[in-house]
């Protein structure tokens, strides 16, 4: 895994002071583009889960959809959206979580995981992992089981898998 991480780190572009000043942004979009690149990113992380029961894929959006939708494909999964507060049609639970500033809140429909089901969390990013404790919290409180959380990037310098400690986290990529 650690050579096809390698390999996958080619297609990751780096910017610097993007969104503001002495942020250093990890851009996904050449690796989307790629017909070789995305295809083994998807197949690497579903590797791990291959076996694990998997009956959904969730995710958050925008770029979580991405992968997500893809995983749950490969594995022949459903695919659940959490979305931002207010853009689903039906009856949701949310859950809150801490920003720099501020909070956020993110939802997914109520009836979207049946109790017990096994599911996945996706995402392209762990950094301080805020929004996947959200998401997790969200699977819980529906009677999910998480069988774990996949990750294109890890950002290890912020710490997010601390605040995951109780879940198999899976990233192809560590910064």
């Amino acid at each position: 895994m650690a050579e096809e991480a390698l390999l996958l780190t080619r297609y990751i572009r780096d910017i610097p002071d993007w969104p503001k000043p002495g942020i250093l942004f990890r851009d996904i979009t050449p690796l989307l583009a790629d017909p070789h690149a995305f295809p083994a990113a998807i197949d690497a992380l579903c590797a791990p889960f291959q076996n694990a029961g998997v009956e959904y894929v969730a995710a958050v959006e925008a770029r979580g959809f991405i992968f997500g939708a893809a995983v749950a494909a490969k594995l022949r999964a459903g695919f659940i959206p959490i979305r931002k507060k207010g853009k689903l049609p039906w009856q949701t639970e949310s859950a809150t979580y801490d920003l720099e500033y501020g909070t956020d809140c993110i939802e997914m429909h109520r009836d979207a995981v049946p109790r017990g089901a096994k599911v996945l969390l996706v995402d392209d990013l762990l950094a301080t992992g805020g929004t996947m404790q959200a998401a997790c919290q969200l699977m819980e409180k529906v009677g999910a089981e998480i069988v774990g959380i996949a990750f294109v990037i890890e950002l290890t310098g912020l710490n997010g898998r601390a605040r995951l400690a109780p879940y198999t986290i899976h990233t192809l990529i560590s910064y």
